[in-house]
């Protein structure tokens, strides 16, 4: 298992490599002693930092999240909405025959969060609904304000 840190305007993030796969994005820095610059890290990082740059929207790497098979199934389903998109987590239900309950708690469970952009899946209505990365839905909001999926926030200041 590879791991290697960098720095996001969402946080550090920490990638996760283990058997040529991608299997987890996790928030916070791991000590240098612990990181390794691996083909596939670096490709992974160049690739965050496109999205970060606003220059990509989706993601050309090999993944396996842990979990269950029904997790894996919401994950590839999550992988399958395009950047910029969005889908509700009722409707992800109906392509996998479960419930927008079951599909939600899977979409928390997301190891690899952006990457699997479970920050695309919102609630019924188009409400935010929850986001398990770090700063919560705050952080689901500005992913999806630099994919163009929601408008730029505005900030009313009276002078």
């Amino acid at each position: 298992m590879s791991q290697l840190s960098m720095h996001s305007p969402v946080g550090d993030l920490t990638v996760t490599e283990e058997d040529g796969f991608i299997i987890s994005l996790d928030w916070g820095w791991v000590p240098e002693e612990w990181q390794s610059e691996t083909p596939l890290l670096l490709k992974t990082i160049t690739q965050l930092n496109e999205y970060f740059d606003g220059d990509r929207l989706d993601f050309d790497l090999p993944l396996n999240p842990p979990g269950s098979n029904f997790q894996k199934q919401v994950c590839n389903a999550m992988v399958a909405i395009p950047g910029g998109q969005t889908k509700s987590y009722g409707e992800i239900a109906k392509e996998i025959d479960n419930s927008a309950q079951a599909v939600g708690n899977a979409c928390g469970l997301n190891p690899i969060p952006i990457i699997i952009p479970c920050h695309r899946v919102l609630a019924a209505g188009k409400e935010m609904g929850g986001f398990s990365g770090q700063g919560g839905v705050e952080t689901k909001q500005a992913l999806l304000t630099l994919e163009g999926a929601l408008p730029p926030l505005q900030i009313n200041m009276e002078l």
